[in-house]
């Protein structure tokens, strides 16, 4: 006799698969429909979370609503802008791998990605203004430091020079520079 081919066997075998369903079901349902959902407790303790500029500055709730819609505001006007940035950039890919890159295509896109970049510096310092209205003068220390981190962490190799206070001077110009057609000694 064969142990499977017993129909006891395969009676309680099958007893036991539907149990198991019927426990892990049961289990499912209770985690999705019970009244005591861990999602509502996370959506509570969410919402009364401190943002980081909140916690960081001390800012009181309404300047944390203030900043919160300064900065939604700052990201939504300028995405037009990068969004400029990323099709001039393809271009000056495209370009730049052609068999014969055009010198002048390459040049014109290059200052067109200049002047966006550089409006995108200008937006940024006119937020980083905007937000330093709304803070007391001891928040607007800590607000500087903040996004002097924030700003230049992309730099990490440049970042010591940069924060000491450099002040860069033109170069002293060789005479010869002024009129090439000067002979040297």
């Amino acid at each position: 006799m064969d142990f499977f081919s017993s129909r006891r066997v395969v009676t309680v075998i099958l007893l036991i698969l539907v149990v198991l369903n019927l426990v892990l079901l049961g289990v499912l349902w209770w985690q999705n429909f019970s009244p005591s959902s861990p999602d509502t407790g996370t959506e509570q303790s969410y919402s009364s979370k401190k943002s980081f500029f909140q916690e960081e500055l001390d800012l009181t709730d309404d300047q944390s609503r203030k900043f919160n819609a300064l900065r939604k505001e700052h990201f939504r006007g300028s995405i037009p802008v990068f969004i400029q940035i990323a099709a001039q950039k393809k271009q000056l890919i495209r370009e730049a791998l052609a068999e014969e890159p055009d010198v002048d295509v390459i040049n014109t896109l290059s200052d067109h990605i200049g002047r966006n970049q550089a409006i995108l510096e200008r937006r940024l310092a006119w937020h980083f203004h905007s937000l330093a209205r709304l803070c007391t003068p001891e928040q607007r220390d800590s607000l500087q430091l903040i996004l002097e981190n924030v700003t230049l962490k992309p730099r990490i190799t440049a970042r010591k020079v940069i924060r000491k206070q450099v002040t860069i001077s033109r170069p002293e110009q060789d005479s010869t520079e002024h009129n090439p057609t000067q002979q040297q000694p």
